[in-house]
């Protein structure tokens, strides 16, 4: 019985038999979460997509001649409801084996296979998978213009979700249903390549989609080749959402901390070093923090933004580029890491840069984009090697991890590398929505005030809501501040801004909802699970816990490893050479044609 007292605004229902009260207006769906059902659904994404168009949640409704959409259907006073009748189930079997008979059936070499939504529920309904399908040897369709993702449009059974969180959520909108009837395909306007559009390569789509019509690309055999090379120094790093996210392709709890059993793995395939990019996310404060201060000083430009998300830098760079001075030119921890690692680590150990092999692990396809930026390679005098040479999300290391046999959950934990490993609670916080600020105003406070915070914890900018507003009084002056994420929010308080509605002094702005832990490259979590569970406040769990289970070292400016650095490399933060080193510039994109777009029609 759901548990609900009983208002005006209650009302009764009847589901399989047992009485339910719930919020008159409720969905059939929302109504059986009360009782522990889980209506089966491919399109369905809580806030995002209630368009009811997979038709796998058809119920029966006592009265009522047709079927009805649980997730759309609103209940009302004395509804009898039938969720898993002979009817229901024959409906959705026949609608699943509709959906197989065009779809590219090569389940033992897909990466989706056992992760797959549309294979869960064909196993669990019994759908025949040859009922329907006249066209079984069909011909991938890939789309692979884009550096973060591959799109095969014969995996596509479509439900919508990429287009959906693409418009509502990231407000680029630069897929859609193209053609009608038995045409009928996800694609870009004009079905051009999806390069050649104004796509920020968040990663959202591939994050949403149920099967494996969009997938991450895939650079593990670059790295494999790496690895057996023997001229070739291979050093890997995590991302601090990597920790918070890696366990679940092995079978964990969502919010399960796995930074030593990542440190192990890595070791046991075969990394010469494994290093931590949370130590460039404070030397990242360093440089931010130091042009933060700087901007207060000579009174602007305001507002400033945060750096450390390449899909945010690209949505600017395409929707907001009268804005890009207001950006800050620090590069991300990616940047900063890659850059250190070819020039002071390769100094440090006596080895030619173009002998490292830089892989860094995000939970992020976007950083796949970043690193082919050619303001990323700009940090020294060669220009034939980058300074990431392959960036894996999550999923792709658990590729590795099961490839090499390594029993990933019995693993015992280990340590980073010193040389770069030795990171602050600040940095660690990075991948939640809210942490780079708080890293920043820790860094930033203490150098202005001239004296220790009492308290690091800056409560009002860490959870879920997309967009937190506040202010601090820092050397008698009031900051007002922001941490956003999303684009869609972000053009909501940006367009606020350029009417003069609000007005900030520093915005932090990440392109995923939650911030890095709700990447487009992390473990891809049912959508059942998804809307009914916040994945990201579970993983930022775990960074807020490695940063307060450290209180000797929880600001970034009293990192020994980043005092070393600039001490005997880099000088003094914004300096000659670190800005020459750690630093990068933007470019407006809103021109015709788009890049691609020339060289597409050309060909």
């Amino acid at each position: 019985m759901a548990t609900a007292t009983l208002t005006e605004n209650m009302v009764k229902i009847k589901i399989n038999g047992m009485e339910v009260e719930t919020p008159q207006g409720s969905t059939i769906m929302h109504a059986a979460r009360q009782i522990g059902i889980r209506i089966p659904t491919l399109c369905f994404m809580k806030d995002t997509s209630e368009i009811g168009s997979c038709r796998i949640c058809v119920v029966e409704v006592k009265g009522m001649k047709n079927l009805v959409a649980a997730c759309k259907f609103p209940v009302s006073e004395g509804m009898e409801i039938n969720i898993n009748s002979s009817r229901v189930r024959e409906a959705r079997k026949t609608n699943l084996e509709l959906l197989l008979s065009n779809h590219r059936m090569d389940c033992l070499s897909c990466l989706r296979s056992t992760n797959c939504e549309l294979q869960t529920l064909s196993n669990e309904y019994g759908a025949d998978q040859f009922r329907f399908n006249t066209t079984p040897d069909l011909t991938p369709e890939y789309d692979t213009s884009t550096p973060h993702l591959i799109r095969d449009n014969t995996k596509c059974i479509l439900c919508g979700r990429c287009v959906s969180v693409c418009k509502v959520n990231q407000h680029v909108s630069v897929i859609a249903r193209n053609g009608r009837g038995f045409t009928t395909h996800v694609g870009s306007a004009f079905d051009l390549p999806l390069g050649t559009t104004s796509c920020i390569n968040c990663g959202q789509c591939v994050a949403v989609c149920p099967t494996a019509a969009l997938m991450e690309k895939d650079d593990t055999q670059k790295v494999w080749e790496a690895l057996a090379d023997p001229e070739k120094h291979v050093v890997i790093a995590p991302a601090p959402s990597i920790r918070a996210q890696l366990g679940e392709f092995f079978g964990m709890p969502i919010g399960t901390n796995v930074q030593g059993k990542v440190v192990a793995a890595c070791r046991l395939i075969g990394f010469d070093k494994v290093f931590d990019i949370d130590t460039a996310a404070d030397i990242t404060i360093m440089e931010e923090g130091t042009e933060f201060i700087n901007r207060l000083k000579n009174n602007g430009p305001f507002p400033m933004f945060t750096s450390c998300c390449p899909a945010w830098v690209k949505f600017l760079e395409f929707y907001f580029p009268d804005m890009i001075d207001n950006h800050s030119s620090a590069k991300s921890p990616q940047g900063i890491y890659g850059a250190l690692m070819k020039t002071y680590y390769a100094e440090k150990i006596g080895v030619d840069p173009k002998n490292i092999f830089v892989v860094t692990i995000m939970p992020c396809t976007a950083k796949k984009f970043e690193i082919k930026r050619g303001d990323e390679i700009e940090n020294h005098d060669a220009t034939d090697y980058p300074d990431i040479d392959a960036v894996l999300t999550g999923m792709e290391l658990s590729h590795m991890i099961k490839a090499s046999g390594i029993d990933f959950a019995s693993l015992q934990d280990d340590d980073f590398d010193p040389i770069f490993g030795i990171a602050s609670g600040a940095g660690h916080i990075f991948g939640a929505s809210g942490g780079v600020m708080e890293a920043a105003l820790r860094t930033v406070s203490e150098i202005l005030d001239g004296k220790e915070l009492s308290k690091l914890e800056f409560n009002e900018i860490r959870g879920s809501d997309l967009i937190k507003e506040t202010s601090y009084e820092i050397a008698g002056k009031t900051i007002k501040i922001a941490a956003v994420s999303t684009p869609s929010q972000v053009k909501e308080l940006l367009d606020a801004v350029q009417r003069g509605e609000k007005e900030y002094h520093f915005i932090e702005v990440m392109g995923c909802g939650g911030g890095c832990v709700g990447g487009g490259g992390q473990p891809k979590v049912p959508q059942y699970v998804r809307n009914e569970v916040d994945v990201p406040k579970l993983r930022a769990s775990v960074l807020y816990n490695i940063d307060s289970g450290n209180p000797a070292l929880r600001k970034s400016h009293e990192n020994p490893v980043v005092k070393e650095i600039y001490e005997t490399y880099l000088g003094e933060p914004g300096g000659h050479k670190a800005h020459k080193l750690l630093h990068t510039k933007y470019k407006a994109r809103n021109v015709y044609p788009p890049e691609g777009l020339k060289e597409y029609i050309e060909e």
